[in-house]
């Protein structure tokens, strides 16, 4: 029997906006069912209705029944004693669902109390059990810290036990792993398979992360424009999908395992739930759209065993075979001339050499003092050639945005040299650093809040080439809309009318109007769905070809980094832990650290997700005020505790340089005992190296 069946639910807003139209799923004890869309399909609504945390002025109609007891238009006095008992949900930003003001051990002995005629003490210790549970250190101590002391990862563990502090029947995750790193996701999904087993319950897993889909569920239903436009078992989806829509959604997935080149995009945007075309939604963005698609919106009918396809053409793309590389056009991405030029040939852009940036760590009010130093950047070095881009990767808080703040301010640094374009920021005067900021650009992680929401986007992108005395505004304006993939006549709107990926393409095209030679990218395609973000990274490779651009790239998903940049540098607090070209550090990295990086990202590909070995980092990234002594990444790397007392002592006392490796000309790694490691595509039934 189904735990959760939900029938014709539909969610509508004030305004008569629906946001869900006909929604119904079951979920079986012990099953993971993954719920995937882009932003807007209605993922989230839907959970907050079953969940029955919508606002009052919303309407819910249709049915949700747990245990064959129906929660819509249940009184609320009888709804809480179900939530968190019977039915638990894991919400995308933990530091706002826990209270600041309260500890976590109170808040999760709190839900216990809630459902359980225990007393204070029982439950005080039931939390300490949870929290060792999920794998917090220290449960007995960290139980008395408040919300704020905790990191990303460790908070999103507490949600977790909190969530299944009641044994409960079904949980519901919204995004648990959207905020956080990809190790310390890896830690969250595997403490999730703990508490399902622990549990035996069933799983809502809803996210926008196939890869991360592939790997745990074992139904999906995809949804757009407030309805599932198909479902079926994880490898049916994943291998024979039959909705234009899920093939574009697939294919439009960078993969760390994949061979570089142009991504496959979603044209165009999904719709307002305010104003749905008429027939299929999907239509206006679909190419493989008839007229038909336009007369009547498809149903969701059965299509083989267990499948469920809304499309009038599912018949057909099941007949033919066909895949999202025969459905959407692959971009051709025009070859660039300036690569054909031997790197070392080529002149250096950017050139960091022993870079430290060092913060005063002050305590007191009103008479402060020092009283330690973060050591954010701590004697870095790396060079960027003409043409090239090197990806910057790390967790949080290594100090790759320390080292982009260091380059953009051309600012002496405290040791070291940062030389652009030949220039020495620590010799320039102020003309000079103007002069500079023409040659030297940025585009940001979060476009609307890069982008003056009171100011025409014509004016946004004008606002360089005015500040530096250009007289062609009006035309180079047009042109550069152009550039990027844009109309002309869009100057003239707001940057709050425009998509996520619009957004970016606008702070592309401002970036790019006084024709810099260095780009910096800070996150520029994190905050986008992954069918927009394909178009973006697209577009940032024809204009790197195009225009002869070197970028620096900052991210932290490393799928991202593989189809967008020829080097890549891994940081890790504040020193670099191994370089190379992308092809010799992704298919053999050298760096525990990196190994461990690489191991974490999930792939779209459920049987290799099903099979693939983990390499689990155990607690949190040290704090950079107090860095551990000799290799900074010891606390935490799985091969220091396979080595002999005299090999440790030298981990613990002696820092590793980078040291070129024998198998790549350049390729390096800053480990003692570093060893060329397969680690992508390595299945938990290869023994580890």
């Amino acid at each position: 029997m189904s735990i959760l069946e939900v029938k014709d639910l539909t969610v509508t807003f004030p305004g008569g906006v629906q946001a869900v139209r006909g929604v119904s799923y079951e979920v079986e004890r012990g099953e993971v069912l993954g719920i995937v869309g882009e932003s807007g399909s209605g993922k989230s609504v839907t959970s907050l209705a079953i969940m029955g945390l919508l606002q009052q002025n919303s309407v819910v109609s249709g049915s949700v029944k747990l245990h064959g007891q129906e929660l819509i238009g249940m009184k609320e006095d009888e709804l809480v004693k179900v939530r968190g008992k019977s039915i638990s949900m894991i919400f995308q930003d933990p530091l706002s669902a826990f209270t600041p003001v309260y500890t976590i051990g109170d808040q999760i002995a709190e839900a216990v109390r809630i459902h359980q005629k225990v007393n204070k003490d029982k439950a005080a210790k039931r939390a300490v059990e949870l929290l060792d549970l999920v794998g917090i250190p220290h449960p007995d101590v960290r139980a008395k810290a408040f919300p704020h002391e905790f990191s990303g990862g460790m908070r999103q563990r507490a949600m977790i036990a909190m969530a299944i502090a009641n044994d409960p029947d079904l949980l519901i995750c919204d995004e648990p792993t959207t905020a956080l790193d990809v190790t310390i996701q890896a830690q969250v999904l595997e403490v999730l398979k703990t508490a399902q087993q622990e549990t035996g319950a069933g799983i809502v897993m809803i996210t926008h992360d196939l890869g991360v889909i592939a790997g745990m569920a074992d139904r999906v239903l995809v949804m757009y424009a407030g309805k599932p436009v198909e479902q079926g078992s994880v490898d049916d989806i994943y291998y024979r999908p039959r909705m234009p829509y899920t093939m574009g959604l697939l294919a439009s997935i960078p993969r760390i395992d994949g061979e570089e080149g142009a991504l496959v995009p979603i044209e165009g945007n999904p719709p307002s739930p305010a104003s749905l075309p008429p027939g299929c939604p999907f239509a206006p963005r679909c190419p493989m759209k008839v007229d038909m698609c336009d007369e009547q919106e498809p149903p969701l009918v059965p299509s083989g065993a267990g499948r469920h396809v809304a499309c009038i053409r599912a018949q057909e793309i099941e007949h033919k075979g066909l895949t999202g590389a025969d459905v959407f056009p692959v971009p051709v991405i025009p070859p660039s001339d300036v690569v054909r030029v031997p790197r070392a040939e080529r002149p250096t852009v950017l050139e960091l050499d022993s870079m430290i940036r060092h913060y005063p760590l002050m305590k007191g009010a009103v008479f402060k003092r020092r009283v330690g130093t973060v050591h954010a950047v701590d004697g870095i070095s790396f060079d960027i050639a003409e043409g090239e881009t090197l990806a910057l990767v790390g967790e949080s808080g290594c100090g790759k945005t320390t080292t982009l703040q260091q380059i953009m301010q051309l600012a002496p640094p405290q040791g070291g040299r940062v030389v652009v374009l030949g220039k020495d920021s620590s010799t320039m005067d102020a003309a000079t650093r103007k002069a500079l900021r023409k040659d030297l650009q940025i585009v940001f992680q979060d476009p609307m809040a890069a982008l003056d929401p009171r100011m025409p986007v014509g004016d946004i992108i004008a606002e360089p080439l005015r500040a530096h005395g250009r007289k062609d505004v009006e035309a180079r304006v047009a042109e550069l809309l152009e550039l990027v993939g844009l109309a002309p006549e869009y100057a003239e709107r707001y940057p709050q009318q425009f998509s996520g990926g619009q957004r970016q393409r606008i702070g592309i095209a401002r970036a790019l109007a006084l024709e810099p030679k260095l780009i910096v990218l800070d996150e520029p395609v994190s905050a986008l769905d992954v069918s927009i973000q394909a178009g973006v990274i697209n577009l940032l490779e024809e204009l790197k070809n195009t225009l002869g651009l070197s970028y620096l790239f900052v991210a932290h998903d490393l799928a991202v980094v593989r189809h967008l940049a020829d080097r890549v540098a891994v940081m890790y607090l504040g020193k670099i832990a191994e370089i190379g070209t992308v092809q010799s550090v992704y298919d053999h990295p050298a760096h525990p650290y990196t190994q461990a990086l690489l191991s974490a990202i999930p792939l779209p590909d459920p049987e290799l997700e099903r099979n693939r070995k983990r390499i689990l980092l155990e607690g949190d990234l040290p704090s950079p005020a107090d860095p551990p002594s000799g290799c900074r990444f010891r606390t935490r790397c799985p091969k220091f505790a396979r080595l002999s007392a005299d090999e440790q002592r030298r981990c613990v006392d002696e820092e590793p340089s980078i040291a070129r490796l024998a198998s790549a000309v350049d390729h390096g790694a800053a480990c003692h005992y570093a060893e060329e490691v397969e680690v992508i595509t390595a299945s938990d039934d290869q023994e580890e190296k």
